[in-house]
């Protein structure tokens, strides 16, 4: 059977390959037909060699022509998108309706537009300019960018046409994405549709590449590599942190989103006022693509009481009949049952659940664990672990004092919610779980579950370590997340006709600062 080629240095080729590998259908089990390489180093190297190559021009175009590959790119995703929807329900077992259709593809394709529009408009740059001392600033396109996508968004955080590649492009950084191995197929039919519209807007042909796979030590090789600006990374904790230590071994920037258990508290008032409602908002909560978003709420928190065990007891129910998901791979399935097993090794007790599904394809009992924040307490490192999936920890305190000292004991997360009464009931002590949750979250809410992650320019998908490896920096929310892959330039005292146009007095870009003589105007 044929294996299918890799795309390096603008053109598909025969991988020079250690191995190969196929996909499977995690709602059968049943491999899929196609055969896809796993590169050796040197494909890694020819691909460094065409992004280094091609960095040197694209750092001389402007936005706007940035800005025509992404907007064409979009196009060809929305032209070939029954082809490409298909195929990710083969490999991913994702419903092709709503999730894959009407969610996640207008989603990329939306987020692909902002990008261009952000190119196109420049503010990502932040100009600075200086008259009276003749001294400009910007940020820049950084050079080559390699993008890890991770299993449980194959269009939106695909390494070929998520976020990080959009706002690395916009940057007008050159890709090079490592697809995921669980969508392979998928992948390919995006990258197909990214070269025809390299071929439509002009840009260079080796502006975008992929492989398919590689080994773990060409993995940390590549983001180590000289000749790599920067890498992002979307996936587990642990191959985050060998991902990050070889780059920041050789002073590379490495992106990470890995771990959060994004805690939602149930403060005691509104537990009284609405805790049947709670229970079944929280069950679609931790349910949605059976727990694999990572913003899933991994960690509940409440205070003890009649209602609290009248919600507890809903929750329960509510996910003891809820059908159970697919999870996306054997190896995902094996990785949820182990970390159930580990919290409750650490003293966390089943409530329903905790058991792999028997039959066809990759399914886990959906799940619920119980512990006191007492216990929570006495081994709060080892039940900080999660459980990406279909598996929530509920964590009962005594009193608002002890609900705050856990919080106080939380590692980084990507977000956290606080749920009131309405009738103002938690109002007094709010102030002080907002300030416990506050610094441990990227993004905080209120009444309103984790799930979900608008593409709103004011929008924070970070967090601090380790859900993200830099709270300063965010994955989602355009022009903002484009200044990860930029590089601040400074001219001092350079020729008017030796500037980037964006620095010029006639600047084309909008100004963050500008002084005139010494006079500072802002905007």
């Amino acid at each position: 059977m044929t294996t299918q080629s890799v795309w390096v240095g603008g053109i598909w080729r025969e991988a020079d390959a250690s191995a190969t590998f196929v996909a499977k259908n995690p709602a059968t089990g049943a491999e899929l037909a196609d055969v896809y390489p796993i590169s050796k180093w040197s494909d890694c190297d020819a691909a460094l060699d065409a992004a280094v190559e091609v960095a040197r021009g694209l750092r001389k175009l402007s936005g706007e022509q940035l800005a025509v590959f992404l907007e064409a790119y979009a196009s060809e995703i929305e032209a070939q998108a029954d082809a490409i929807i298909v195929m990710a329900n083969a490999e991913t077992g994702l419903p092709v309706s709503p999730r894959l259709q009407n969610v996640e593809l207008p989603r990329t394709t939306t987020q692909l537009r902002q990008a261009a529009a952000a190119a196109r408009e420049g503010s990502w740059q932040q100009v600075v300019i200086d008259t009276k001392n003749n001294i400009r600033s910007h940020f820049a396109p950084m050079g080559p960018v390699v993008v890890f996508g991770p299993n449980n968004f194959p269009f939106a955080f695909n390494g070929i046409s998520g976020g990080d590649f959009a706002a690395a492009i916009a940057t007008g950084c050159p890709v090079i994405a490592k697809a995921h191995p669980l969508h392979p197929g998928t992948s390919r039919l995006l990258a197909l549709c990214a070269e025809r519209a390299l071929q439509t807007s002009g840009l260079p042909a080796a502006t975008v590449q992929m492989l398919y796979n590689i080994a773990n030590e060409n993995g940390l090789r590549l983001v180590s590599d000289p000749r790599v600006a920067a890498s992002s990374f979307t996936g587990s904790r642990g191959a985050g942190m060998s991902l990050k230590s070889a780059a920041e071994r050789a002073g590379k920037l490495m992106y990470l989103e890995m771990s959060s258990l994004n805690p939602v508290v149930l403060l005691p008032g509104v537990v009284t006022e609405r805790g049947d409602a709670l229970a079944g908002e929280l069950a679609d909560s931790c349910l949605a693509a059976a727990g694999q978003f990572c913003t899933s709420p991994n960690l509940v928190l409440t205070v003890a009481g009649d209602a609290t065990e009248l919600f507890a007891l809903r929750l329960a129910d509510t996910l003891s009949m809820r059908p159970s998901g697919t999870i996306l791979s054997e190896q995902g399935l094996k990785g949820l049952h182990e970390s159930v097993k580990w919290l409750v090794d650490a003293g966390a007790t089943v409530v329903t659940g905790a058991e792999p599904i028997e039959g066809d394809g990759w399914r886990y009992k959906n799940t619920l664990l119980r512990v006191s924040a007492k216990d929570f307490l006495f081994a709060k490192e080892k039940l900080q672990r999660e459980a990406f999936g279909n598996a929530t920890l509920l964590v009962t305190a005594d009193d608002v004092a002890e609900l705050t000292e856990v919080l106080d004991s939380l590692e980084g997360n990507l977000t956290g919610s606080i749920y009131s009464s309405a009738n103002g009931t938690d109002d007094a002590i709010y102030a002080a779980v907002a300030e416990a949750l506050r610094p441990r979250v990227g993004r905080l809410l209120n009444d309103k579950m984790p799930t979900g992650v608008a593409l709103s320019p004011a929008m924070n998908h970070g967090g601090p370590f380790p859900s993200t490896s830099h709270p300063g920096f965010t994955a989602v929310g355009i022009p903002r997340s484009l200044l990860r892959f930029g590089a601040l330039h400074c001219y001092d005292s350079v020729r008017e006709d030796r500037l980037p146009a964006a620095l010029r007095d006639k600047s084309p870009l909008p100004t963050m600062w500008r002084t005139i003589d010494g006079a500072s105007i802002q905007g």
